[in-house]
């Protein structure tokens, strides 16, 4: 029997409206590369990527999302079992920060209740064209006891640390249940 190249495995989405930029999220941190052409997810892809944290190997299942209304039953079938969920809006676009009420229904409609949550405001390289304010973006968070960080898939920035952040507090709280539970 071959052995388990990984001690951990961790599955993560990505969620959004459509053009938010989480597929480019997920080829930055996956692959590091970026592509400028907008392609439209249909339904569901996924990437593995595995890290390393506290000498742990941890398998990262990262499941990217459509952000269409039409995929959406879908998609929400993907919510369970999920342990991490990294919300998605781009700060040059207004409504795409408005459904960040609507996927956070979502969430608590489709997920698990002690799912973790990170709240993305992506495409922060493109200052001139803000619309949404940083301080907006960690007001929702506030409000919403959930971690807050502004990135750029385009220009590398915050990606590889939001990804970190998530998984290192599912592995506290992995470690958290099972100290518990001995």
């Amino acid at each position: 029997m071959a052995k388990r190249q990984y001690d951990l495995l961790f599955k993560l989405l990505l969620i959004g409206d459509s053009g938010v930029g989480k597929t480019c999220i997920l080829y930055r941190f996956s692959d590091d590369a970026f592509n400028s052409t907008f392609i439209s997810t249909i339904g569901i892809d996924f990437k593995i990527k595995t890290i390393e944290l506290r000498g742990k190997k941890i398998k990262l299942q990262i499941w990217d999302t459509a952000g269409q209304e039409r995929f959406h039953t879908i998609t929400t079938s993907y919510y369970r079992g999920a342990m991490g969920i990294m919300m998605v809006y781009d700060i040059t676009n207004t409504r795409s920060f408005e459904n960040i009420s609507k996927w956070l229904r979502y969430i608590n409609e489709h997920a698990s209740e002690d799912v973790i949550k990170v709240l993305l405001g992506n495409k922060c390289d493109m200052s001139d064209r803000r619309v949404i304010s940083k301080e907006r973006g960690e007001q929702i968070a506030i409000d919403h006891s959930i971690r807050f960080l502004e990135t750029s898939a385009k220009a590398n920035i915050n990606i590889e640390k939001a990804f970190y952040e998530l998984a290192e507090a599912i592995l506290d709280k992995v470690y958290f249940i099972y100290l518990n539970f001995i």
